[in-house]
């Protein structure tokens, strides 16, 4: 069998719960709190029987300190990848969050429209390009392999379901909690979805 036809498994997660140091719009990586910790040591547990050969982090400090945690306790190393950072707010940073604010890019994008963008971020279409990309570079790297990979709920809403084929809706009653994982299968033939979260209560 060809290393195209050795699938890699690839567990997406998200990071952990998270807190900031300013209630205004940013950007900023957030810390875990101490809930978040034990997600990730819940999570780090939860794959105990898997053996994982690398965690990759987006550079974002909450899903790094998410990553380490697994890491630690799973023995695999970690690596840093840009492009798995989450969608910016762009040029509502430092400024209050007001409900509602994102919900007109957000249904946009569920519609199919992946040219919207919030003002001075990416579009939808960019944001999978850069998420994807790192993604599919994984996915190459790792033939045979499971690997963890520690990225955020919009980045991962936005650009799995396009890679293995669900309808661009999806994500919007199928939101990615805390440290819940989406698992997909990459070979020759393409991307699989083998699970998905099931919502949070």
């Amino acid at each position: 069998m060809s290393d195209l036809q050795c699938a890699a498994t690839l567990l997406i997660a998200r990071h952990g719960e998270a807190e900031y140091e300013t209630e205004l719009l940013t950007d900023a990586g957030g810390s875990l709190t101490r809930a978040g910790r034990a997600q990730a040591v819940a999570l780090a547990e939860s794959l105990a029987g898997s053996p994982i050969a690398l965690v990759y982090t987006s550079a974002l400090s909450r899903a790094v300190q998410t990553a380490e945690i697994v890491a630690a306790r799973t023995g695999a190393g970690v690596a840093v990848r840009e492009g798995l950072a989450e969608w910016s707010v762009g040029e509502h940073a430092g400024t209050p969050y007001v409900a509602g604010l994102f919900e007109p890019v957000f249904e946009a994008w569920e519609s199919g429209d992946v040219e919207a963008r919030v003002p001075g971020s990416e579009s939808c279409a960019e944001i999978r390009d850069r998420v994807g990309g790192v993604l599919r570079e994984i996915a190459d790297l790792h033939r045979g392999e499971t690997v963890l990979v520690v990225s955020h709920t919009g980045a991962i809403q936005t650009t799995v379901p396009a890679l293995v084929g669900l309808p661009d809706r999806f994500a919007a009653s199928h939101p990615v909690g805390y440290t819940a994982v989406v698992e997909v299968a990459v070979d020759g033939d393409g991307w699989v979805l083998r699970s998905w979260p099931e919502p949070s209560p």
